[in-house]
């Protein structure tokens, strides 16, 4: 039985919905880390709808922070938790994304999964597990879970943009590289990446100004 995800969202500012930008968070944080993203944002994309779901599980000794998935070598769960974590999210989100369409009258071609760091690894699990592809995945931070299985598992490929601090001391900058050869084993057509220089495991002013462009040239929001 999947979990209802509780989420923040921001309006589109014109009051017209035409795209939705979907926000997943990091391991630790929750939704509004990423929901403040939309005041920036919101000018230039004006028809579009911003929604930060809090991913599922509470961490222990963290009141406000969340988790996708347990991580064996943060808080000394096994694999197999942590295998079963993710595919229990991966429902999670697929059922929070389906709900969303039909609330909202969305198709998926109007929404852009916006992920960071463990919200990234969900974001490239879940999108090309789903029938039909949402209009692009925006991955922060991150890193593409189980690459040998994509080839074989993978049902759409909306298009990707891979953004990384070349300085991250916590998931490493080779992750980019990494997911960006395996998409493009599994027969991607458009996979980009942006290199943030000087930065470590956050969003610097140029990664989002690329992300902006991505989603508005290439996910026609």
């Amino acid at each position: 039985m999947t979990r209802v995800l509780q989420a923040g969202r921001v309006e589109p500012q014109s009051g017209a919905m035409r795209s939705a930008v979907v926000f997943l968070h990091g391991y630790g944080a929750n939704g509004d880390d990423l929901l403040g993203l939309a005041e920036p944002l919101a000018p230039h994309l004006p028809d579009t709808l911003f929604v930060a779901p809090d991913a599922p599980e509470e961490i222990p000794g963290m009141p406000a922070g969340r988790q996708w998935f347990p991580i064996p070598w943060i808080d000394g769960s096994s694999e197999e938790e942590a295998e079963r974590g993710l595919l229990a999210a991966a429902d999670d989100l697929d059922a929070f994304l389906d709900a969303l369409m039909v609330d909202e009258d969305l198709l998926p071609e109007q929404v852009v999964l916006f992920g960071f760091s463990q919200g990234t690894m969900m974001s490239l699990h879940v999108a090309p597990r789903r029938e039909d592809p949402v209009a692009g995945i925006v991955a922060f931070s991150g890193r593409l879970l189980r690459p040998d299985l994509l080839e074989d598992e993978v049902v759409s490929r909306p298009p990707v943009l891979l953004v990384h601090g070349d300085q991250d001391d916590v998931v490493p900058p080779q992750s980019l590289p990494d997911a960006a050869d395996a998409l493009q084993q599994a027969k991607w057509e458009e996979v980009y990446a942006h290199v943030m220089k000087g930065t470590a495991h956050s969003i610097s002013q140029d990664g989002l100004s690329v992300a902006l462009a991505f989603m508005r040239d290439k996910c026609s929001l």
